[in-house]
């Protein structure tokens, strides 16, 4: 297995990701077109644009192709989605309590140029699940009222019941640091989990609704928490479920959610499953969720790491 790098490839290997990112970064509207136009499941489709959050520059020179092409809703669509991790790059990860005043100017600023961009998408094409699936994840930066937040949600479930960006984008609007509750959070990534076809990665869901409420608690009971065995039986079953049933199928985006089991069942010692999803990611380590785990090391050495303490306790 390769030796991790210090900066982790957000494309996967995946081609027409590297391709995107590359015209992106050179203005090349009729490469970023093709990509966009041949591909149509709203899961390959996200995992681009997820690709591409954070592309400098894109605000730059996309304003031009939208003068240019008015008719178009492809670049109002990227600019939008776009804008959203643009305005959190302005806010930062910290908390509120934390996060200056003109930062918070800057992320509002940000913010309202994406839902500018996604609602004009809307307008014109209601079925257009990326916008939904972005204004889902906005809806905590603008602080969307609750109902509304749901209503976005759901119309993305309506065109694609299943899409994995938007339920990890819906779950932190429930989390208690955002807007709703721990009973709220783990209500929907049981639901969630309940309701995914066999083999599909969306039981993920709950190992992140275990790892956020592991970072609300105080030291010493974070870590104790993950090893309990109620905690433990719901990692395993959601791997089961997911990355570990015999019908998992690969869909996009679906490494950051195996990511997201193997360190919750590592956290949770669960180490003979923990190796066993270490086995299907292989190499495929994603940033998120292993930046928490990173006081003594990037994403990438967390990873490691534990994928050794795994396979040497399985033997």
């Amino acid at each position: 297995m390769w030796p991790f790098a210090a900066k982790i490839d957000p494309t996967l290997g995946d081609p027409r990701a590297r391709a995107l990112l590359t015209a992106l970064r050179t203005a090349d509207r009729a490469t970023v077109r093709e990509i966009f136009t041949a591909t149509t499941d709203p899961d390959e489709r996200a995992f681009l644009m997820v690709a591409a959050d954070d592309v400098p520059g894109v605000q730059d020179w996309i304003g031009q192709w939208i003068a240019d092409e008015p008719e178009s809703t492809l670049p109002v669509l990227i600019r939008g989605c776009h804008a959203v991790s643009w305005a959190w790059e302005a806010r930062g990860s910290r908390r509120a309590n934390v996060t200056s005043k003109s930062s918070f100017q800057e992320f509002f600023r940000r913010l309202r140029i994406a839902e500018n961009c996604l609602d004009e998408v809307i307008e014109r094409d209601p079925d257009e699940v990326l916008a939904w699936t972005w204004l889902t994840t906005s809806a905590r930066g603008r602080q969307i009222p609750a109902e509304q937040a749901a209503a976005r949600f759901r119309e993305v479930t309506k065109r694609a019941p299943f899409l994995l960006h938007a339920h990890e984008q819906r779950l932190q609007y429930l989390c208690r640091k955002w807007f709703g509750s721990h009973q709220e959070m783990f209500a929907f990534a049981r639901e969630a989990t309940a309701s995914a076809p066999a083999g599909h990665p969306l039981p993920g869901v709950l190992a992140s609704a275990h790892i956020e409420y592991w970072l609300d608690l105080p030291a010493g009971q974070d870590d104790t928490y993950m090893t309990t065995p109620a905690v433990r039986a719901d990692l395993i079953a959601a791997a089961e479920k997911s990355v570990l049933h015999p019908d998992f199928v690969k869909v996009a985006g679906w490494a950051t959610r195996a990511n997201t089991l193997a360190m919750a069942l590592h956290m949770g010692q669960e180490f003979a499953h923990a190796a066993r999803v270490f086995d299907v990611i292989g190499d495929n380590v994603t940033e998120w969720p292993w930046f928490y785990r990173t006081l003594f090391g990037g994403p990438a050495r967390k990873f490691a790491q534990a994928r050794r303490d795994a396979y040497r306790a399985r033997g």
